[in-house]
């Protein structure tokens, strides 16, 4: 679908589907934020340490401090929803 909308082949259109979302992988790794206009943001966030219950033994853990991946959608495309 997307070779078609941009006049690319199957494998030229995966080729350059593939170096966009490597680029956005490598920009959040290095902490940017990412805009897909039209489409919404993607940030990384800070997760701090918690704690957690292991399902099905009831067994409290501790959940580590991280980082995660959050996505805030455009306000036109929530509009369109």
């Amino acid at each position: 679908m997307i070779g078609k909308r941009a006049g690319l082949s199957r494998k030229d259109a995966a080729g350059a589907l593939g170096a966009a979302l490597d680029t956005m992988a490598e920009a959040l790794r290095s902490g940017h934020t990412v805009g897909l206009p039209g489409l919404g943001t993607l940030s990384v966030k800070a997760t701090a340490a918690r704690t957690g219950v292991r399902p099905g033994t009831a067994e409290k853990i501790r959940i580590p401090a991280g980082r995660k991946v959050g996505f805030e959608g455009a306000a036109d495309l929530k509009k369109s929803l």
